[in-house]
């Protein structure tokens, strides 16, 4: 399976399953010197496991990481850091009743028809446990940001309104990026915007996704939309409102950068629904097991890890774009 890896600069691969022994992911790229323990990844993950919200699973996980490699007396070491999280309250046997359906709303039918095989058991690599590598990937590299003042927050922006029984419910999460300098992201295909939206397009519960205003701006005039230059009393430059969301041109402009994320409703739903079985005989299905009622307050700290990444990684690729600082970063004492 190829796309596992994001990243150019600052990678990560995740692996695992939902049901397999454990998940967990490789993060290569982060410099030596950075301390790191368990305890300061461990935050990150707590924010999406299970049990911490009455619209999630009742699945019990733990969530416990294990750094295995990267980390030498609470520092980083400079090579790859590979962290491990054992599976320990999977029930397979819920979900022996769908392995020749498929559910609607989930990558069933899409895994058959790619691979001719798939592990029925909570839906594989594409269940949202697989979101746990990103996490912890996403953790270190905020970690790094913080370093550099660049602090990353997402919460649930919209109503969680009343689910009706058997159902489920959507979200809205809003990721605030503070910090960033001006002119990073790339102008042409690297954009800034483009990369995040990538990145939060590859959770599997987000279906769109708006930097600053968004879809409004189709509706607004462009003496509405821009945002007017001003000159603060240290003389940084900044704008006066942030219609563009923090990035103009694909790059920063020191502002902060507003992404949202929207969240689809939990397909897996016990009231009855149509589909049909791999040789294609119509029936129904109730799914049964343990899900989230909304995933959107366990999906922020994704959405989150997921802008860390990618703002980290475009970081990285930005040392080289000025000869004046990278004669600087080399320059003999």
């Amino acid at each position: 399976m190829a796309g596992s890896t994001y990243g150019k600069n600052f990678t990560v691969t995740t692996w695992g399953e939902s049901h397999g022994k454990a998940l967990g992911a490789v993060i290569d790229g982060c410099p030596a010197g950075l301390p790191l323990s368990e305890g300061s990844i461990q935050v990150f993950l707590d924010r999406r496991r299970p049990g911490f919200s009455p619209l999630s699973t009742p699945r019990k996980e733990s969530d416990l990481c294990e750094i295995l490699s990267g980390v030498f007396e609470g520092k980083t070491t400079g090579t790859p850091i590979m962290i491990m999280v054992r599976n320990t309250d999977q029930i397979s046997k819920d979900y022996s009743a769908i392995a020749s359906l498929y559910r609607p709303g989930h990558a069933d039918y899409t895994f058959d028809a790619k691979y001719g095989f798939r592990d029925h058991r909570g839906g594989g690599r594409s269940s949202g446990r697989e979101t746990i590598g990103r996490v912890m990937g996403g953790a270190i590299a905020s970690l790094i940001l913080n370093e550099l003042g660049i602090h990353i927050h997402a919460v649930v922006t919209s109503d969680l309104k009343e689910v009706p029984e058997q159902d489920s419910i959507g979200g809205v999460i809003t990721c605030t990026i503070k910090g960033l300098p001006a002119g990073v992201g790339e102008p042409v295909f690297d954009k800034l915007d483009a990369k995040l939206a990538a990145a939060c397009m590859s959770i599997g519960a987000v279906k769109a996704i708006e930097i600053g205003d968004g879809t409004k701006v189709a509706s607004m005039k462009g003496s509405e939309n821009n945002d007017a230059f001003d000159v603060d009393e240290s003389g940084h430059i900044f704008t006066k409102t942030n219609h563009c969301g923090g990035i103009l041109g694909g790059m920063s402009t020191g502002g902060d950068v507003v992404v949202k994320a929207y969240i689809k409703p939990t397909p897996s739903i016990s009231c009855r629904q149509q589909t049909v079985t791999k040789e294609g005989t119509p029936t129904t299905i109730s799914v049964g097991g343990r899900h989230d009622v909304c995933i959107a307050p366990r999906a922020a700290v994704v959405v989150e890890a997921m802008c860390a990444m990618t703002v980290l990684d475009l970081l990285y690729e930005n040392m080289h774009a000025r000869m004046d600082r990278f004669c600087s970063f080399y320059a003999k004492e």
